[in-house]
């Protein structure tokens, strides 16, 4: 489980493709505090397993099923990464509670700036639309943000400096592949509603509404 507050950006040293699969080394150096083996750290908000560490970075097996539904397909030596430990009981919640597990990739359309902050348009893939909502939570390559406008096929966030300064938004660019997860409080709320039997209920309430 996770926060969607990035502690480190690490950069991709290598990529060993291994059929569909791949083993990716990540150069890094707070995430390493306390690391063991088998622990779980988000990739640019994918949760990953440590299977391998040294004092300048650790290594985790991609599978078939993870390079599919990520950007992580794509990445390079050098590539910029946002890395965040599994959080501890007892901490603080600063984002919203992220599980690693992304629903897919997208591009982002438009990256507009004002002053420091800034806007990014991010195209919505049809089988998560239904779960973004605006001013609901949403986890861009393991960022939390928050939806500043839905658009139904495409949504916008928008970036603090602290954030944008912080994470690899500021090295991706037109056309980049990011990573999504949804709210978890919504998909489970699609599953209950599902099986009571609610769900077109539900849906008629809103179109009233």
């Amino acid at each position: 489980m996770f926060t969607g507050i990035i502690e480190e950006l690490g950069h991709i040293k290598s990529v060993q493709f291994k059929g569909s699969a791949a083993k990716l080394a990540i150069e890094c150096s707070k995430v390493l505090e306390g690391i063991k083996l088998g622990d779980s750290i988000a990739v640019n908000g994918v949760c990953l397993t440590a299977v391998d560490f040294s004092g300048n970075g650790f290594t985790v097996d991609a599978s078939s099923e993870t390079l599919s539904r990520s950007s992580l397909k794509q990445a390079t030596a050098g590539t910029v990464v946002n890395l965040e430990r599994a959080m501890l009981m007892g901490g603080r919640l600063g984002g919203h509670i992220v599980q690693g597990h992304v629903d897919g990739s997208s591009q982002i359309t438009k990256i507009e700036s004002d002053g420091a902050f800034w806007t990014l348009t991010i195209v919505a893939p049809e089988a998560i639309q239904k779960y973004i909502a605006e001013k609901g939570s949403v986890c861009i390559d393991g960022i939390s943000l928050t939806v500043a406008k839905d658009m139904g096929s495409a949504f916008t966030i928008a970036v603090i400096p602290h954030t944008y300064a912080n994470t690899n938004l500021s090295s991706l660019k037109i056309g980049s592949l990011v990573n999504i997860e949804v709210d978890v409080i919504a998909r489970y709320t699609e599953k209950l509603l599902k099986a009571d039997g609610k769900e077109s209920r539900l849906a008629e309430l809103l179109a009233d509404w």
